[in-house]
């Protein structure tokens, strides 16, 4: 991989994220098509928030792929790797912090921990993807400790993710009347 010119590995690197976009529009595209009765135009704003969150979606999971190109390509820069997991833990530590505020925080009313475990259900949510963004990493880290970091932060990640649905959709399948 070395022979490949630098220009190439960041035009391969770029078209990958032009791709994500392309897709993630065409995804939006559609469900514009499909969803423009009265009830898309009597609550616009709704629709249009969901558009948005399903373009992000889409567009962070199809962006892995060109993330991924790029890990590889920088396989041979110990320091990256050693800079990535420790931003990757500092990012979960975030994550599994707004867990315990939600935890801690979700019943109090009118303090600034109700505000804070208001604030971080925006954290929780991006949880799933920084998990599958962190076990990408931890797969293409050449080095031991980076890897092994970078899985922490990936199993963290996870644990938020498991949480934030065990309180969300769990009670949604199991509610008794």
């Amino acid at each position: 991989m070395a022979t490949i010119n630098p220009l190439v590995k960041v035009a391969v690197v770029a078209g990958g994220y032009v791709a994500a976009f392309l897709i993630a529009s065409a995804v939006v595209a559609v469900r514009i098509a499909s969803t423009s009765g009265p009830d898309a135009q009597a609550a616009s704003g709704m629709y249009a928030a969901g558009d948005a969150l399903l373009f992000a979606a889409v567009f962070a999971v199809c962006a892995l792929v060109p993330t991924g190109a790029a890990l590889f390509f920088l396989r041979p820069y110990r320091r990256f790797w050693s800079v990535l997991s420790a931003l990757g833990l500092a990012v979960a530590v975030t994550g599994v912090t707004a867990a315990i505020l939600f935890a801690v925080g979700r019943h109090a009313t009118g303090s600034s921990l109700a505000t804070w475990a208001a604030f971080s259900v925006l954290r929780i949510l991006v949880a799933p993807l920084l998990a599958l963004t962190f076990f990408v990493c931890t797969i293409f880290s050449p080095y031991r400790a980076p890897r092994i970091a970078l899985l922490a932060a990936t199993v963290m990640e996870g644990v938020v993710t498991a949480y934030g649905g065990a309180v969300w959709f769990v009670p949604l399948f199991f509610h008794r009347p």
